[in-house]
C-alpha cells in the first residue's frame, strides 16, 4: 500500500473506471478475460501441469501446436546436460532429479548443417519450498468466475512459473475478513470498493494454486478497522491517534462514494488487539485452505500515539506483531511490506517470515535504487532471505487505457533479475498501480512473449541470479568500439556490468542502457527507449583464475538456452566476443 504522504489513497478509481469501460468495450483486441495471454497462440511454447517441482516429482510437458523434424529434447543445469532423449509427441514427461533447490533449462532442438536451432524452451524449478526462489504474483477480482476462466487465469500464471499468490482485497472487511462464521461462511459478500467476492471463487483459486504447487496468501493490513468495528469487538483503547488525548483517531482516508469506510489504524503492538486479529484470521483458516497471511502496512505516518498519549514508534510494532501472528498460527506462513522499506531493518527482516518484500515509492527512483534494496535486504537478513519488489510500471500511463511499454519493462525485469530479486507484476494482468484491480493497461504481443522468456530465464539460471555468490567489480573492456561498458551502477549511453563472484564462477550481467532516455525505472509516461542491438561487441575481462569454459545466455535471444563462447586468456585477460545484446546478457566464465 503505498504511503499516505504520496497519496491520499490506493484506492483510486474515477481517474480510471471510465477508462476501462471504454477500453474493454471498443478495442478489437482487448481481451474479455486473462490481457495477459491473449492473442499468444502463434509462438510455440512448451507447457508444464505445475509451477515448481519437488524433488523427484513427475514433471508433464505439452507443447501448444504440432511440430515434427528430428527434434530432441534436452535437459540441462546451467551449462550441463543431465540428460537428453528423442521428441515423440507433443506431450511427455521426465521425473526431477533428487537435488533440491535447483533450477533446470528444457529446449526442443534441432540439428541443421551442423548448428543447433532452438525450437522452444522453459524453465524448471525443482524446490521443496518458495522461500528460497519466490515469483510471487497476485488475484484481485473474485466475481462469480467460471471454471474456464479461473483455469486461463491460473495457466498463465503457471506458465511464468509464479510459486505464490497474493490475494488482494478478498476480505470483507479488514478488522473482520471472513464473513459469517467458520462453519457457515457466507457465499457472496462485498469487499472493501463494494465488489461481490464469491466464496466459491476464491475456494477454487485457492485449489487451482495448490494443483499448482503454489502458495495462497491472504492480504490483509496488520492495524485496521472500519467504521463500524466497535460493533464488531474492536475497542477504542486499541486505536492510533493523532493526538495525546485520543481525540482524533489517525485514518487513511477514502473516497466514500465507492468505498464503505476509511480505514482507522490500530496499534500493531498492542496485545490485545494482536488476539482479537489473530481469532479472526483464524476463522479465516477454517473456512478457506490459505497457507498464509501477506501482512500490509501504511509506510511512516509520522507522530502517532496509543490511547494512553504515548508517542508510537510504529515500526517497532511490526516484529512483535510478526511473531505473535506465527505463534497464533505456527503453520501458516508470513509475509510483510515494507512500504519503501519502513520497518525492514531490525524489524520485518528478523521477524518470522518467508522472503521479503519491498513496496518502492520515490525517492527510490532510479534503477540503482532497486539494486541497493536488494543489496541491502540480503545484507538485513544476513544473506537468508530473497527480495520480491512491488514496483508499479508506467505509473502514470496506466491513469489511462493504452498498453505498457515493452523496453521501461524488461529494463526494470533485467535490473531486478540481475540482482537475484522477483518482480510482483503479474496476475490477472500485469500491474501498473498500487490498486491491483487497474487492469487499464495491456501488455503488447512483444512484451507477453519476452516475459515468459525472462521468467523461463529466472527459474532456469535461479542458481546463478539468487543463490549465493558476491557481488564484485570485475575490469570489462570492450575493444571495438560497439560499446562503452561501465561497473554499475548504470549511466545513459552506456553498456553497464554487473559482476558476481563464486567459488568456481565469475558471472558478468551487460545491461544495456546505451539507448536509454531515463534512468528512472518506473518508465512512468512509457517513454524509455528500446536499446538498439549491439553485435559482436570484442570485450576483454580480467580474471584471476585460468579459465576453462565460457558461455553465454540471454531472455532476449536463443530462447534463452546457453551457447559456448569462444575465448582466448593471456595472463590475468581473457578475450571473448558478444554476439548480440539487446536487454541483458549473462556472461559465465568457469575456472
Amino acid at each position: 500500500m503505498r504511503p499516505s504522504a504520496f497519496r491520499s489513497s490506493k484506492y483510486i478509481l474515477c481517474a480510471f473506471i471510465s477508462g476501462i469501460i471504454l477500453w474493454s468495450s471498443c478495442k478489437k483486441d482487448a481481451p474479455k478475460n486473462d490481457p495477459i495471454t491473449y492473442g499468444n497462440s502463434f509462438v510455440l511454447t512448451i507447457n508444464t501441469d505445475k509451477a515448481v517441482y519437488k524433488p523427484g516429482e513427475t514433471v508433464q510437458f505439452s507443447i501448444n501446436r504440432p511440430l515434427t523434424g528430428n527434434l530432441k529434447l534436452r535437459y540441462r543445469h546451467l551449462m550441463e546436460t543431465v540428460s537428453e532423449a528423442a521428441f515423440t509427441g507433443n506431450s511427455w514427461s521426465w521425473t526431477a532429479p533428487a537435488a533440491d533447490f535447483t533450477g533446470y533449462m528444457v529446449d526442443i532442438y534441432e540439428t541443421i548443417d551442423g548448428k543447433e536451432k532452438i525450437h522452444a524452451s522453459t524453465g524448471i524449478d525443482v524446490s521443496s519450498s518458495w522461500a528460497k526462489f519466490p515469483r510471487y504474483g497476485f488475484l484481485s477480482k473474485y466475481g462469480q468466475l467460471t471454471d474456464t476462466e479461473i483455469k486461463a487465469v491460473m495457466d498463465n500464471l503457471t506458465r511464468h512459473h509464479i510459486n505464490g499468490l497474493q490475494f488482494y482485497d478478498w476480505q470483507y472487511k479488514h478488522h473482520m475478513p471472513l464473513a459469517g462464521s467458520p462453519s457457515a461462511p457466507q457465499s457472496v459478500w462485498k469487499d472493501l470498493s463494494n465488489r461481490d467476492v464469491y466464496l466459491s471463487t476464491l475456494r477454487s483459486y485457492i485449489d487451482a494454486a495448490h494443483k499448482s504447487g503454489m502458495q495462497a496468501m491472504f492480504y490483509n493490513l496488520a492495524f485496521g478497522a472500519l467504521s463500524d468495528a466497535a460493533a464488531d469487538g474492536v475497542q477504542e483503547e486499541w486505536y492510533v491517534f493523532k493526538d495525546q488525548n485520543h481525540t482524533t483517531k489517525d485514518k487513511h482516508p477514502l473516497p466514500l462514494n465507492f468505498f464503505k469506510s476509511d480505514i482507522y489504524l490500530t496499534d500493531a503492538g498492542n496485545t490485545n488487539w494482536q488476539q482479537y486479529i489473530a481469532a479472526k484470521h483464524n476463522d479465516v483458516y477454517q473456512a478457506l485452505n490459505f497457507d498464509g497471511f501477506h501482512i500490509d502496512q501504511l509506510g511512516d505516518r509520522g507522530s502517532i500515539y496509543t490511547y494512553n498519549g504515548a508517542a508510537l514508534n510504529q515500526a517497532a510494532t511490526f516484529k512483535p506483531f510478526i511473531q505473535a501472528m506465527k505463534t497464533a498460527s505456527p503453520n501458516k506462513k508470513l509475509l510483510m511490506n515494507a512500504v519503501n522499506q519502513y520497518g525492514q531493518q531490525n524489524q520485518i527482516a528478523t521477524a518470522p517470515v518467508d522472503f521479503l518484500y519491498t513496496e518502492v515509492w520515490g525517492p527510490n527512483d532510479e534503477y540503482s535504487h532497486l539494486s541497493n534494496i536488494i543489496r541491502n535486504n540480503n545484507t538485513y537478513s544476513s544473506n537468508t532471505k530473497p527480495t520480491v519488489l512491488a514496483a508499479y510500471m508506467n505509473y502514470n500511463k496506466a491513469d489511462q487505457a493504452g498498453y505498457f511499454n515493452t523496453p521501461g519493462v524488461l529494463l526494470t525485469d533485467a535490473v531486478i533479475f540481475a540482482f537475484g530479486g522477483s518482480h510482483l507484476e503479474l496476475g490477472e494482468h500485469m500491474l501498473g498501480k498500487e490498486y491491483f484491480p487497474n487492469n487499464n493497461l495491456l501488455m503488447p504481443d512483444e512484451l507477453r512473449n519476452a516475459i515468459v522468456r525472462y521468467y523461463d530465464f529466472m527459474v532456469a539460471y535461479e542458481n546463478l541470479l539468487r543463490d549465493g555468490g558476491i557481488f564484485n567489480t570485475p575490469v570489462v573492456n570492450c575493444t571495438n568500439g560497439k560499446a562503452t561498458i561501465n561497473n554499475w551502477p548504470p549511466a545513459k549511453g552506456e553498456v553497464s556490468v554487473v559482476g558476481k563472484e563464486f567459488t568456481n564462477r565469475q558471472v558478468l550481467h551487460l545491461v544495456n542502457f546505451s539507448n536509454a532516455n531515463s534512468l528512472e525505472w518506473r518508465d512512468s509516461n512509457g517513454t524509455q527507449a528500446k536499446p538498439a542491438v549491439i553485435d559482436n561487441m570484442e570485450l576483454t575481462v580480467s580474471a584471476a583464475k585460468t579459465v576453462k569454459k565460457v558461455w553465454i545466455a540471454s531472455p532476449d535471444s536463443n530462447n534463452g538456452v546457453a551457447a559456448a563462447l569462444n575465448f582466448t586468456q593471456a595472463g590475468n585477460t581473457i578475450t571473448l566476443t558478444v554476439p548480440s545484446l539487446q536487454y541483458w546478457d549473462m556472461i559465465v566464465l568457469e575456472y
